[in-house]
């Protein structure tokens, strides 16, 4: 049964875009395993308070994470 676990920062995705996240990696599994495998494919999304993750020995507000998704240097 596959399971994949998913960590964003807190505040930055929507609950449907977390849904469709969940439903991305499911059907990502089902591609390499078979639609067999879609009723026990198990998908976490789960937040990740904002500051209490970096890149490169930083780190990361929600305020960050925006900026990177809009194009903008942090």
């Amino acid at each position: 049964m596959p399971l994949s676990h998913g960590n964003v920062c807190e505040n930055v995705f929507s609950d449907d875009q977390k849904q469709e996240l969940v439903r991305s990696l499911t059907d990502a599994w089902v591609g390499i395993e078979g639609a067999i495998m879609r009723a026990v494919t198990w998908c976490v999304v789960e937040e990740v308070r904002s500051g209490s993750w970096g890149i490169a020995g930083n780190p990361l507000s929600t305020a960050d994470v925006k900026a990177l998704a809009a194009g903008v240097g942090v």
